[in-house]
C-alpha cells in the first residue's frame, strides 16, 4: 500500500505525520469563541447550533479549527493564558464610590453582592461570557443596583427579594436569530433603591434616526411647507 489510512478516512503518505487528535480543552476552547462570536452578533442561531454541534464531535484540530477560522479571535474561558476565570467574585463596599464592570470584563462563574449604600452597575454587553448561566447573588441595602443587557442575554429576577424595594426590568425585543448566550439569576435580597434591568442606552445617532422624518428637517424647510 502507498500509505496508511488516518482517522479522518484520508491517505497518509510515508513521510507524512497523523493529524494530531483534539482533546476535552480543545473543544471547550472553540466553543466558547462560538458562543461568543454568537454573543456580538457574528453568528445566528443556526449557525451557532451547527457548528457546536461539529464542535463537539470533532475528532481532530483541523476539524476543530475550520470552524473558528473565519471569526475574529478573543479570550476564552479555557485560554488560561488570555484571562483568568474566578469560580467566585465578591465585592464588599459599604457607603463609598459606586461599583462598575463595563467594557470586555470576564464574567465569573458566580458573583457575589454584599454592598450597602452605593450604586452598582453590572454592563454585560461587552462582557466575555465564560459559562451558562451567570449567578448573582445579591445582598445590598439602598442605591440601584442596575444591569445592562444585549440580544441573547436573559434576566431571571424570580429568587430575588425586595423589601421596599423597585423594579424596572425593561425587555427589548430579541430577533429570532439571535440566539440565547447567557442566563443571569439574580438571587438573594435587595433592601430600599431600586433595581434596573435595562438595554444600552441609545447614542445620539440612533435616537435621530428613531424620530419621525418630519422633525428632521431643518426649520426653514418646515416653514416653506406651511405657507
Amino acid at each position: 500500500m502507498s500509505g496508511e489510512i488516518s482517522p479522518t478516512g484520508k491517505h497518509s503518505g510515508p513521510g507524512s505525520s497523523p493529524e494530531l487528535r483534539a482533546s476535552h480543552a480543545d473543544r471547550d476552547r472553540v466553543v466558547d469563541v462560538l458562543r461568543i462570536a454568537a454573543g456580538d452578533g457574528l453568528l445566528t442561531a443556526d449557525e451557532l447550533d451547527e457548528r457546536l454541534e461539529a464542535a463537539l464531535s470533532a475528532r481532530t484540530l483541523s476539524e476543530l479549527a475550520v470552524l473558528t477560522a473565519d471569526l475574529p479571535t478573543v479570550p476564552t474561558a479555557a485560554d488560561s493564558t488570555a484571562v483568568e476565570v474566578k469560580d467566585v467574585v465578591r465585592i464588599e463596599q459599604v457607603f463609598s464610590g459606586a461599583v462598575e464592570r463595563t467594557g470586555r470584563w470576564v464574567l465569573p462563574r458566580r458573583l457575589e453582592l454584599a454592598v450597602s449604600w452605593c450604586d452598582v452597575t453590572l454592563d454585560l454587553t461587552e462582557a466575555v461570557i465564560t459559562q451558562d448561566p451567570l449567578r448573582i447573588d445579591v445582598a445590598m441595602v439602598g442605591k440601584s443596583l442596575t444591569l445592562v443587557t444585549k440580544p441573547g442575554v436573559e434576566v431571571d429576577v424570580d429568587g430575588l427579594t425586595l423589601v421596599h424595594c423597585k423594579l424596572r426590568h425593561r425587555r427589548m425585543p430579541t430577533p429570532a436569530d439571535v440566539p440565547t448566550t447567557l442566563r443571569v439569576e439574580l438571587v438573594g435580597q435587595k433592601a430600599h433603591g431600586k433595581v434596573v434591568v435595562r438595554p444600552p442606552r441609545r447614542t445620539f445617532r440612533q435616537w435621530l434616526l428613531r424620530r419621525p422624518a418630519r422633525l428632521l428637517q431643518a426649520p426653514d424647510s418646515i416653514g416653506h411647507e406651511r405657507q
